[in-house]
């Protein structure tokens, strides 16, 4: 068995200061579709909790999140000052790290059988 700290069921994505602006921002974009930095921007301070949230702020995570792969640029809009701003979109990556999040590991192992314990144990070492 391994010594000191035990690893946590949480992902990091989750974990830490960040972890509330990046499950606004993995929220928003899953509701609303995609969005520009400026609209999620206006979507996070609209949130209670969130109201002083700065716009370098939700920048900075917005573009680590797309360094990390849970989110892409899918397209470029031209916005009413005549820059042109990306347009972000979740990808599957940040659906199953909501969908995982959201999951109560001890109630799953209670409710599955054998053959599906030995099918998610399967899926989860043939990396």
């Amino acid at each position: 068995m391994q010594k000191g700290k035990a690893k946590s069921g949480r992902l990091s994505v989750f974990k830490g200061r960040e972890a509330r602006l990046n499950r606004a921002i993995f929220h928003i974009l899953a509701l609303k579709g995609p969005l520009t930095i400026y609209d999620i921007h206006k979507e996070v301070k609209a949130q209670r909790g969130l109201k002083g949230t700065r716009y370098a702020s939700v920048n900075k995570r917005v573009r680590f999140l797309e360094e990390s792969g849970y989110i892409k640029r899918t397209g470029i809009k031209k916005t009413k000052a005549g820059f042109q701003a990306s347009i972000y979109e979740l990808m599957t990556k940040a659906y199953l790290a909501i969908l995982l999040n959201s999951i109560n590991l001890d109630g799953l192992l209670m409710s599955v059988d054998e053959a599906t314990t030995l099918t998610i144990l399967g899926a989860i070492t043939n990396k």
